[in-house]
């Protein structure tokens, strides 16, 4: 098989790695902006807050996360914009787009922990399935997630018994390597459709994301799988395939260009691309810490401080996280 359909059943097949609920964070095998601090979500429901306020959103509308993990994000943005206006709660609606049973469970169970009877969450199986006239979407590394291709000196690569050989590409997708002066690296599969998808069914809508990228390719393969917080190369010597099939997370570095192309051709214009850092910034996060400074102790607004540098150091996810806007 490509190599692309081996990664979906790695990831999404039967007893896939995210088939059921993954811990994130020390006890899972990486960690993420939403399991590092709750002000990442809040920074992203500001952002929301100021486009509901400017008019460029609407009220009666649609909060969505695609991929949701067990809901962290999409509570904290919750409960941000209910700090901000109590009433929003009740004229907006909420979803998660998520397919597999178990892990929406796990969502509704820790919904239902936060918020008890008084937020409602529908749940959708696809994006493709969201039929509403406005909706803010908001997803974290989710296009890392995608299955791809791997491609060297004009050959994709091929799986068979859990091991890697290479065939000719095809020649529509040397025309796309050639088109983006791709040699060596991973192609992602599904982008096009996704956001079609998302542009079909949602007559108005901004979808803000972030992810491990840069807007161009890099030459060189960076699929990587993740198991305990340690990195091994997909290449590795020491990395056994059928040991690490569906039992560890897979994933690559973002082309945010194929990203953005993708969502042009479906009728979106990219209203941002920035760092993780500037985004988070621009959105409010240092103005919510000092919020937070005047109502706690010392010592919970340094544990607070030390994990927002997390969020925005360059070193750390800062510069190495994208942010990226599209309007619709």
């Amino acid at each position: 098989m490509r190599f692309s359909e081996y990664m979906n059943a790695w990831l999404y097949g039967e007893e896939g790695y995210y088939k059921n609920f993954k811990a994130i964070g020390k006890s899972g095998d990486f960690y993420t902006a939403v399991s590092t601090s709750s002000f990442f979500g809040a920074s992203i429901a500001n952002y929301f807050y100021g486009l509901l306020n400017e008019g460029k959103a609407d009220k009666n509308g649609w909060l969505i996360e695609i991929g949701a993990h067990q809901g962290y994000l999409l509570c904290d943005m919750i409960q941000w914009i209910y700090t901000c206006d109590p009433t929003l709660v009740q004229t907006l609606k909420f979803g998660i787009v998520e397919r597999q049973p178990e892990v929406r469970k796990s969502q509704l169970a820790y919904i239902k922990e936060r918020f008890g009877n008084d937020v409602q969450i529908t749940h959708f199986n696809d994006i493709s399935e969201v039929q509403v006239d406005y909706a803010f979407v908001v997803a974290n590394e989710i296009f890392d997630a995608f299955p791809c291709e791997l491609l060297k000196d004009g050959k994709i690569a091929m799986v068979e018994a859990d091991s890697i050989y290479w065939e000719e590409a095809s020649a529509s997708m040397l025309e796309w390597a050639r088109k983006h002066r791709l040699t060596q690296g991973e192609i992602a599969v599904g982008y096009e459709e996704f956001a079609k998808a998302m542009a079909s069914g949602i007559k108005k809508c901004d979808f803000v994301s972030f992810d491990y990228g840069e807007k161009y390719v890099r030459n060189d393969f960076s699929i990587r799988v993740y198991r305990t917080h340690e990195t091994y190369p997909l290449f590795d010597e020491e990395l056994v395939l059928s040991d690490s099939y569906k039992k560890d997370d897979i994933t690559y570095d973002v082309n945010f260009g194929h990203v953005g192309e993708a969502f042009k051709d479906a009728g979106f214009e990219e209203v941002s691309y920035e760092t993780q850092a500037r985004a988070l910034i621009r959105f409010g996060l240092i103005d919510i810490l000092e919020q937070f400074a005047k109502q706690t102790t010392q010592e919970k607004y340094m544990r607070e401080a030390d994990k927002i540098k997390t969020l925005i150091s360059p070193t750390m996810m800062g510069d190495r996280f994208k942010m990226v806007h599209f309007r619709r």
